[in-house]
């Protein structure tokens, strides 16, 4: 299970993700708190993080293109500073008493502009430093600390609103962007995947025509797609809930994205305890499948205590599906496009946000229970259909042995790129 913190390159780079993504979890609940706040509006934490996805959305392509073009940890450590900057300036505004929505809707803009150029370089990172051999178990390890962060970051920040104020939780997150930076340090520089001379533009077109001419792997984008779109828009509507649902406050708000994050460290940890499984297909069917009943029976709880193992239980289940579908991409494809096509990852990654406004304007017609119960069952259903409509999907598992066989041969021609080689004999030596 632990079999890639043997690296010395993925210890750094996963202490700087970890980090990273503490400080971003920590935020959307301190975020989402502030908003809440100054507008007393589901439909202003809706246009929140449309404001985000929009950004990812459209510039998603050109991130993973520069991923493949720019040397990646360099990438990185921008995108990174830029952040930082981004969140100084509101914490700037906060502590002055001059904090608008506004400004928060500009600073959000910003940050969705770079997340797609961080997190294809971070994706193909991994790649570089353990090989496609141990990227499975590199990837849901990864996975793994994203969700303890979901767990530790909601509810720390949570509990320093209630203790400390928003404006000291919001320093501590700010804080973090900057370890994060500085851990990003650590890690060597990595090759750059394709040195073209072509346009940035030709560059984002291979990469569509990869996707194109590569059946399974397009499946598996908009297989990917349909979970994060229709069901994980509920992660922003739990102040909803926590508020003026259950009624539980702050406290409440931050239990249950710990509940949802503890849910998503059991997921991944077993997907890196079974990382060199092959039989794939059946666990991520099953998984969306749970994933979609345990989110509907979550909206439809009348209780909060009943709400919080089936928030716990879907989010495993979402955690299994999300990181087998992800990482069966990845050792699919070969490295010289590997920044492009997490591009396209970085795309749907900013789907949930995107699906929380028209899920936000259900919510505030018909209620926040009643709209996540509906996205839950139609996603249950629209992956059943994709299932039996696709032969490409169903032939998963067969490619991804081969593809795990051609792997395990590259990776025996070559040591791990982080890894120091071996001391020369040298002439006249004992040995």
């Amino acid at each position: 299970m632990w079999e890639s913190l043997r690296i010395p390159q993925f210890r750094w780079l996963y202490l700087s993700n970890t980090t990273f993504f503490l400080a971003m979890q920590g935020q959307l609940v301190v975020r989402s708190w502030l908003v809440y706040s100054l507008t007393g509006s589901e439909f202003a934490l809706g246009l929140v993080s449309l404001m985000v996805a929009l950004s990812m959305l459209s510039l998603g392509p050109v991130g993973g293109a520069a991923a493949d073009r720019f040397e990646r940890r360099g990438l990185v450590a921008a995108g990174q500073a830029t952040v930082v900057v981004a969140e100084v300036i509101v914490l700037s505004l906060l502590l002055s008493g001059k904090l608008d929505y506004w400004h928060i809707l500009v600073q959000v803009t910003v940050v969705g502009a770079v997340f797609p150029f961080v997190m294809p370089a971070r994706n193909a990172i991994v790649a570089d430093v353990v090989g496609r051999r141990r990227l499975t178990n590199a990837m849901a390890l990864s996975m793994t600390a994203v969700n303890v962060t979901r767990v530790v970051g909601p509810a720390v920040g949570g509990f320093l609103i209630w203790a400390a104020g928003v404006n000291v939780a919001y320093s501590i997150n700010t804080g973090l962007y900057a370890l994060a930076l500085a851990g990003m340090m650590g890690v060597h520089r990595a090759p750059v995947a394709d040195p073209s001379k072509h346009s940035m533009l030709h560059n984002m077109g291979q990469g569509f025509r990869y996707v194109a001419e590569n059946r399974l792997v397009l499946i598996l984008l908009f297989f990917g797609l349909v979970p994060m779109f229709l069901v994980m828009p509920f992660q922003t509507l739990l102040v909803v809930f926590a508020e003026d649902i259950w009624q539980v406050g702050a406290g409440g708000l931050g239990a249950l994205s710990g509940a949802a994050g503890v849910g998503g460290v059991l997921g991944a940890a077993f997907v890196a305890w079974r990382s060199y499984s092959t039989r794939r297909l059946r666990l991520m069917m099953t998984s969306v499948f749970a994933f979609g009943m345990f989110m509907m029976g979550f909206a439809l709880s009348p209780w909060f205590w009943l709400g919080l193992p089936l928030v716990m239980a879907g989010s495993a289940f979402q955690a299994i599906y999300t990181t087998l579908n992800n990482t069966a991409i990845h050792v699919l494809i070969p490295d010289s496009v590997r920044g492009r096509v997490s591009g396209f990852l970085t795309m749907s990654f900013s789907l949930p946000m995107l699906g929380v406004a028209p899920i936000s304007a259900l919510a505030e017609v018909w209620g926040a229970p009643v709209a996540v119960g509906l996205s839950s069952l139609l996603a249950v259903v629209v992956a059943i259909v994709f299932y039996l409509a696709s032969s490409d999907l169903r032939r998963m598992d067969v490619l991804i042995r081969r593809a795990f066989r051609d792997a395990a041969r590259a990776d025996a021609e070559r040591p791990v790129r982080s890894e120091r080689p071996a001391p020369a004999v040298t002439r006249g030596s004992a040995t």
